[in-house]
């Protein structure tokens, strides 16, 4: 391999690349090229960068080949994605519509669940977290309540409590061996005695509540 000559323009380039990335592979890509310009060996630029003598053999005939470019890290593309893009707008509708809205017998949506559905419309077969990745990536959100908080209704509220009081009276006569039909004159009484007295003050005629406490 030939020795790596550099120019003064391509040195101040690899050291403000050197200076700049945050990856720190391809600073080390750029500092052996530089270490080999001023004459350094081979083997020396590996053990002061901790890797193999081979690699950096590799750096710097790459850099003779494509110059600042071939340092540069060369991601692999991975596996595609099973999950097309173009579903996300169907998908998320589905969450909207919510289970039963697509025909299903549950409240709520869960990853499973949607990639079992998808499955079952499109045929293609993926786990939950890559479902998972998907809503994500989509900014969709299964989990969606099916409830919602309503305003009470003051005189229904009111009508309640006083149901609800007059169960309470009625238990505790039961408890106390007071038949029903006293209790019932004791709650007349109760809610009549102040009206009937009135009545009699003014020279009315007494009404049922003190009729009914007559002995």
């Amino acid at each position: 391999m030939r020795r790596i000559r550099l120019t003064t323009a391509e040195q101040e380039h690899l050291e403000d690349i050197f200076k700049t990335p945050h990856d720190r592979r391809l600073r080390d890509r750029c500092q052996a090229v530089l270490m080999a310009s001023r004459g350094r060996k081979r083997q020396t630029i590996a053990q002061d960068l901790g890797v193999h003598r081979t690699t950096v053999r590799l750096w710097l005939q790459h850099y003779h080949e494509r110059g600042v470019e071939g340092l540069q890290i060369q991601w692999a593309p991975g596996q595609p994605r099973r999950i097309p893009e173009t579903l996300g707008p169907t998908i998320q509708a589905w969450v909207k519509a919510g289970p039963t809205g697509c025909g299903l017998d549950r409240a709520n949506w869960t990853y499973e669940e949607l990639a079992t559905y998808v499955y079952q419309t499109t045929g293609i077969a993926v786990k939950r977290t890559a479902m998972r990745d998907f809503c994500q990536r989509h900014d969709i959100r299964p989990y969606r309540p099916t409830y919602r908080y309503l305003r009470g209704n003051p005189e229904e509220q009111r009508v309640a409590r006083d149901e609800l009081a007059a169960l309470k009276k009625t238990r505790v006569a039961k408890s106390a061996g007071v038949s029903l039909p006293q209790a019932s004159r004791d709650m007349m009484l109760d809610h009549g005695e102040s009206a009937d007295a009135g009545s009699v003050a003014d020279g009315g005629s007494p009404g049922p509540a003190a009729a009914l406490a007559r002995p």
